[in-house]
């Protein structure tokens, strides 16, 4: 089963490295891992898609609380929660298939960010099911370059507060 991990971190050097040292250290995979400063730079957020029984991710939420600099760790898997991801799409658009790459961005709710006389990039934000959709129908156009973000994650409010 896949699992969200949703981590507050020390913002410090070496806190990466020793977070995936502890996966790896005990055999577990890291799908995804996504990382950034939240509102107080002394700390990040730390989101990590990883695959395994309840059991096991027991066993590496333990872990992870052990480890010095992380300050939380929540599994976001039974909790309702919002998951996006980010990608970057650079496509062959000359002639006709200019016309067709921007009707797939608009069907989308994508945005070119850059153009050229044979290209497009195009950013699109979604779950993993869009970003995959928009990217096989871009694929007959010629994609020349593709980057993804890996997913993020925040819990939703509960409705009833």
């Amino acid at each position: 089963m896949t699992h969200i991990l949703s981590l507050l971190v020390e913002n410090k050097f070496g806190v990466l490295s020793r977070v995936a040292g502890l996966f790896s250290g005990r055999g577990f995979n890291i799908e995804s891992i996504s990382i950034a400063p939240t509102l107080d730079p002394s700390v990040s957020q730390m989101t990590i898609i990883t695959s395994g029984d309840d059991r096991v991710i027991e066993q590496i939420t333990k872990q992870l609380n052990k480890t010095i600099d992380v300050i939380k760790v929540s599994d976001f898997s039974d909790q309702d929660y919002i998951l996006r991801e980010v990608a970057l799409i650079k496509v062959s658009a000359r002639g006709a298939d200019r016309e067709e790459a921007l009707r797939i961005t608009n069907i989308f709710r994508a945005k070119i960010i850059d153009s050229s006389p044979t290209t497009y990039t195009i950013e699109v934000t979604g779950d993993e099911k869009k970003i995959e959709a928009i990217v096989n129908l871009l694929r007959p156009l010629g994609i020349k370059e593709l980057v993804r973000s890996g997913p993020i994650a925040i819990l939703r409010e509960e409705k009833n507060k």
